[in-house]
């Protein structure tokens, strides 16, 4: 059969119908699998060219519909959510020590301009007009797809192989001078001072603070997640594992475990210890130092009984001893640490013991199948 309607088949078999345009995108993806097969000197060797050709497409084919079925709307947001994790350490000078809103504006301007060359890669490519812009939902779906293949294509440099997306973002650091740097940090932060706010006051000031705000006040927004990956990456290479900030990066872009060992340089053994590391530490991040950010990622902060039912919440607080009882008050009721080293009359680092271990507990019990009602959170970071 022969690759264009295998393909056909298989979409109308995913989506029930053949979508408007449909063959067209399909006739693309098969001149480029085609194309790819021809020139690959590694695939030419091996000989089982219409193996390789059916893999390439049918990996293609369901990019293209995963974005479909996401929409043009939820499609763009893990898209950009996608890239954004890709390029976060990479994307300002390794010497600029960036919150994460300011970092956040740097992506989206690197970002908007990658979008837009995406488009003229994709239009290069497979020889369309210069003036060629998606507008069928199976067209947004190739080009999204077609961008995301596009930015982890990998480029020979004097170090290896790089990513794409990652030696364009590491080129737009270099060119960003120290002091636009400094700007936008400070369009994050409050301003003082007279002439200051009256520059903050400014249109074009405005406009980036109420976008900043409208792109990271909305916890169930992709930026939320964008953050919790963010902070984790930093706390990662603060602690002295830079190798278990990398794993993380290439897990969420669904590297295989061979690439990953490939990429890092792992035998099996060093695997292992890597990924015990990497457990240990990703615990200790959303169990102390970041609970706050990760429970609200998860839904599950202490006004929404740290994601526990009525009935889990009863079995959790029924395991608590009467100090971490006291203590879960406390915390329900904003007080500060200082408050409640005061008031339990024990130091900070037994009250950070303690919390850890209380939210140890609430989430066993938020994990346990047996307690977990249908309105349980089950998600887990390390996964």
């Amino acid at each position: 059969m022969a690759l264009s309607e295998l393909l056909k088949e298989e979409l109308i078999l995913q989506l029930g119908s053949l979508p408007s345009n449909a063959l067209t995108v399909i006739n693309r993806m098969v001149v480029e699998v085609e194309r790819i097969c021809t020139k690959s000197d590694r695939i030419q060797k091996d000989g089982d060219i219409r193996s390789w050709q059916l893999t390439l497409a049918r990996h293609r084919l369901s990019k293209c519909i995963e974005y479909y079925n996401l929409g043009s709307k939820q499609g763009r947001v893990e898209l950009h959510s996608h890239l954004s994790v890709m390029i976060y350490r990479h994307v300002a000078p390794a010497q600029a020590q960036l919150s994460f809103a300011a970092r956040h504006l740097l992506i989206e301007d690197f970002l908007q301009d990658f979008y837009a060359d995406s488009l003229k890669a994709l239009r290069r490519e497979n020889y369309l007009a210069d003036n060629y812009t998606p507008r069928t939902k199976i067209e947004l779906a190739e080009y999204m797809a077609f961008t995301e293949q596009y930015a982890k294509r990998r480029i020979m440099t004097g170090y290896g192989a790089v990513q794409l997306l990652v030696l364009r973002a590491k080129s737009f650091a270099k060119r960003q001078p120290s002091d636009t740097v400094m700007d936008i940090e400070q369009v994050t932060e409050f301003v003082k001072g007279e002439e200051a706010q009256m520059q903050s006051r400014s249109p074009v000031m405005q406009q980036v603070r109420e976008r900043l705000v409208a792109d990271t006040t909305d916890p169930h927004d992709a930026v939320v997640r964008e953050r919790v990956i963010g902070e984790l990456v930093q706390y990662l290479e603060s602690q002295g594992h830079s190798d278990c900030a990398d794993y993380l990066i290439l897990k969420l872009q669904d590297f295989p475990a061979p690439e990953i060992d490939d990429i890092l340089g792992l035998t099996p053994r060093k695997r292992d210890y890597l990924q015990q590391r990497f457990k240990y530490h990703v615990e200790k991040f959303s169990h102390s130092s970041h609970w706050q950010l990760v429970h609200q990622w998860l839904g599950a902060d202490l006004d929404q009984k740290l994601g526990l039912s009525t009935k889990q919440w009863d079995v959790f607080v029924g395991q608590l001893d009467p100090m971490q009882k006291q203590l879960l008050e406390l915390k329900r009721a904003s007080m500060s640490d200082f408050e409640i080293v005061k008031a339990l009359k024990i130091t900070p680092k037994q009250v950070q013991k303690r919390w850890t271990q209380l939210l140890e507990i609430a989430s066993l019990v938020r994990n346990n199948p047996v307690e977990s009602s249908s309105h349980g959170i089950n998600h887990s970071i390390a996964a």
